[in-house]
């Protein structure tokens, strides 16, 4: 009953339109993914500093809000917010039977939740650059028999085709493994993030990009912020994105793959993934 009335609230809080995501929360028990209570919840982070506060008990109806749960307070490592993540997953339209890929699963929440959406005919890869998340990944979910986790960096792990693919890490721009490993209409969600230092949480956008036959459309989903993913940050381009008082998130409409020289049109030039204004008809030239 707990799980369903959050699930609910979810459905509320997120404007989730999939049913079968909302049911996915109110069936996975978050509890399986935290470790024994009681547990660590997020009450305040801000530039003073982050502040936790410990449940009363080891009842798992603490955890059925749309709170953040420490999974290493020591290292601000959290368990993400489960409206923010459940918008993300609605907007990647998954159907039953995809194979979708989780870059950076850590314990598996997340991970387990998209098993349930693609159903047991579906398949889901998750990759966790942490030996011991990867290991509690892998535990948590040697249930779920449509569901591999492999240990190692997201950026260099080709996880094969693959109709969605979720970067849970903030990254300065696409990177072309992530890209090359989408079929058609394949949807890859991305954070780009600048952060102020290598290993804070950076801020920025929440992009999704589907492939169509005459290029990559981008679509802004929400503003973000997110831990880095170390092997998709180009100092540079890190810089340019700080430098952007308003970044316009908005107005990137799709991502060019072709060589080309920098233009006004495009929104953040790099040599391998450029995002760019220009509507995705006329990008794929």
């Amino acid at each position: 009953m707990i799980r369903r009335f959050y699930a609910e609230e979810l459905r509320a809080v997120a404007h989730l339109r999939c049913d079968a995501l909302v049911q996915a929360f109110a069936s996975v028990p978050r509890e399986r993914f935290l470790g024994p209570g009681p547990w660590q919840i997020l009450t305040s982070a801000d530039r003073g500093g982050v502040i936790y506060r410990t449940t009363p008990d080891a009842d798992p109806r603490h955890l059925y809000h749309d709170v953040l749960v420490a999974i290493d307070a020591g290292r601000l490592l959290n368990n993400g917010q489960p409206s923010a993540i459940a918008g993300w997953f609605d907007a990647l339209d998954l159907r039953e039977g995809e194979t979708v890929v989780h870059i950076g699963c850590g314990t598996g929440y997340y991970t387990a939740i998209l098993a349930e959406v693609v159903g047991p005919q579906g398949r889901v890869v998750g990759a966790e650059i942490e030996p011991d998340l990867a290991r509690r990944a892998r535990d948590n979910l040697g249930h779920l028999t449509q569901v591999e986790i492999s240990e190692g960096d997201g950026c260099l792990f080709n996880p094969g085709a693959a109709d969605a693919i979720f970067i849970n890490a903030g990254a300065t721009h696409a990177r072309s493994i992530w890209i090359d490993s989408l079929r058609p209409n394949g949807r890859l969600l991305l954070p780009i993030s600048a952060s102020e230092n290598s290993s804070g949480v950076g801020r920025g956008g929440m992009l999704l990009i589907t492939k169509h036959e005459d290029g990559f459309a981008v679509r802004f989903i929400s503003e973000v912020g997110i831990f880095p993913c170390l092997g998709a940050r180009d100092p540079e381009l890190n810089q340019q994105l700080l430098s952007k008082s308003d970044r316009d998130w908005g107005s990137v409409r799709s991502l060019r793959r072709k060589p080309h020289e920098q233009v006004e049109s495009c929104w953040l030039h790099t040599p391998e993934c450029c995002l760019s204004r220009l509507p995705p008809t006329n990008s794929a030239v």
